[in-house]
């Protein structure tokens, strides 16, 4: 009989500390919102070569339905929530007006793309005239010549969480640090979240990864990759893997990992992003920015701009007008914490589940509570390895991970922390009809002991039982999903205000081309001279400014 796993006495302490003010509700709850992506796509699979739908608003002004990377990669933005529900439900009506207004296009599933014809096949998204919009679209033809279009059109989702001021105000009284600025506090914290999390976010990559297969037209021609296996004539698949968004595949440059972020205080990870849109980079300078008065990239820096930085956990402050987000988290401190990693689950028509939202919030609850050194650059390396090998092979029984120096496996290493996490679900459900953190754990836990009940290995079931085929299992999945959607009943006030914003988005979109008064390339060198200041750094305590 195995020994009993132990949960942290620490840990255990400041829960026991926590719960009785969230029973008397002074805590609040956590709030969450989401950004899904799901590209449109043709009765056939391809990618859809039409524009944005006018019916749906502007994408430069909309604030809850535009596009990211192309014209076809449609986003989707919640408002904030304090219950997982409620954004799940805004979420279920933006897909439901969209399918209103589409025609003969549906909304493809899985974080990897659907059908290509090549990079030019990906259209980038075109948001107007105006120096914004110009700006928005010049970065994008930016990532196309340094990355390609197809790596664009691979679709996820952002979960973004905050803790309620009643929350920070409570762990700073219990740690006695008062004396300490608020918004340093929550900066210093929010940092330390994001390290543990750093450490242990293979585990959400094992237990919610959703693409283990890419179509055949994802690779460049004749180039297929030692660790995929041909499934069928249009597939190709890793064995084992979790999640090929996530891999070498997907989100990565080897440019950017010289930049070594490590998340070890804000001035670091502000800094290092500065140095990194002021640095010039060779092989960018080749290119060109703007050669015979075409923009092809908005510098030929390691980063044209912030956003260019790949990561699966982002800290974030909401700016305002004319402020860089490094300017934004300098002057004011981490807002909230935006989650990278997630693929979207093909079997869900929203791509996200509340127990899976519950997990994530427990998830991060726990990180933010358990102790978190600083990350040695030796350590940061291996989490790096901890993480490529479950992207390619998680559910490998073989598999082992490096934890403090000492092989372990991924149900060991996983069930100790959801041992741990047990406690934190403990102080969330205290403010909670029943008990949902507890019981998300509970329903997601057997997937430790029992890969095959994995979305990766899910998907490869279907795709084995169905021909192998992964675009026309997608396309399948889409259409079913599509009546779903098109079905569901609609907020009558959320459908109105849906509905307005269609005209008040196009009416921004106009107001804003009307009112530019410089060029192109005045607002874009006014934007990187404000966006190379460095503010409020002076007024950060010292060992924040390390």
């Amino acid at each position: 009989m195995p020994e009993p796993l132990t949960v942290p006495s620490a840990l255990t302490a400041q829960v026991e500390r926590l719960i009785p003010s969230a029973r008397l509700g002074r805590l609040g709850r956590l709030r969450r919102g989401l950004e899904k992506e799901g590209l449109r796509v043709d009765a056939t699979g391809h990618i859809a070569q039409t524009s944005h739908p006018h019916a749906l608003g502007s994408k430069l002004t909309h604030p809850h339905i535009t596009t990211d990377y192309s014209e076809s990669l449609l986003e989707y933005i919640t408002p904030v929530y304090s219950q997982p529900g409620e954004a799940l439900c805004f979420l279920s009506d933006l897909h439901t007006f969209t399918y209103h207004h589409l025609q003969n296009e549906w909304i493809w599933p899985g974080s990897m793309p659907s059908r290509l014809s090549g990079n030019d096949s990906v259209p980038i998204a075109d948001y107007g005239s105006s120096n914004v919009g110009t700006m928005k679209h010049v970065y994008r033809k930016g990532l196309d010549m340094r990355y390609g279009r197809i790596m664009q059109a691979i679709a996820g989702v952002h979960y973004n969480v905050s803790l309620p001021d009643d929350m920070w105000h409570a762990l700073r009284e219990l740690e006695k640090a008062t004396n300490i600025p608020f918004n340093d506090y929550r900066s210093t914290r929010y940092f330390g979240m994001i390290r543990h999390f750093r450490r242990h976010s293979w585990l959400l990559l094992y237990l919610f990864g959703a693409s283990p297969a890419i179509d055949k037209s994802f690779l460049p021609e004749g180039k297929v990759p030692e660790k995929l296996q041909l499934l069928s004539d249009d597939t190709y698949f890793a064995p084992y893997a979790t999640t090929l968004r996530m891999s070498d595949l997907g989100y990565q440059n080897k440019v950017q990992s010289q930049l070594k972020i490590c998340f070890n205080s804000l001035s670091n990870y502000v800094n290092t992003l500065r140095h990194a849109i002021s640095s010039p980079w060779p092989d960018y300078e080749k290119m060109g920015v703007n050669v015979d008065g075409e923009w092809r990239q908005l510098n030929a820096n390691i980063l044209q701009i912030e956003n260019e930085y790949y990561s699966d956990i982002r800290p974030k402050r909401v700016a305002k007008h004319n402020e860089t987000p490094s300017q934004a988290l300098e002057a004011r401190g981490v807002e909230y914490i935006e989650v990278r990693c997630l693929d979207l689950n093909p079997f869900d028509p929203l791509g996200v589940t509340e127990d899976q939202m519950r997990f994530v919030d427990t998830f991060l609850m726990w990180c933010l509570l358990s102790d978190s050194p600083w990350i040695s650059d030796e350590e940061c390396d291996r989490l790096d390895d901890n993480r490529r090998w479950v992207v390619e092979r998680g559910r490998d029984p073989e598999l082992t991970l490096i934890n403090h120096g000492e092989t372990t496996s991924v149900r060991e290493w996983g069930e100790q922390i959801f041992a741990e996490m047990g406690e934190v679900a403990r102080l969330l459900d205290a403010v909670e009809e029943g008990s949902p953190h507890a019981d998300a754990l509970a329903s997601l836990e057997p997937r430790l002991a029992d890969p095959s009940l994995t979305p990766s290995a899910q998907v490869l079931e279907r795709l084995k039982a169905n021909g192998g085929s992964l675009s026309d299992l997608m396309l399948s999945l889409a259409k079913e999903q599509a009546e779903q959607l098109k079905a569901a009943p609609m907020q009558r006030s959320r459908e109105a205000l849906l509905a307005q914003l269609i005209e008040t988005s196009h009416q921004q979109q106009h107001d804003i081309e009307a009112a530019d008064k410089e060029t192109f390339e005045e607002f874009l060198q006014a934007y990187f001279t404000k966006a190379r200041e460095s503010r409020a750094m002076s007024a950060l305590p010292s060992e924040v400014r390390q």
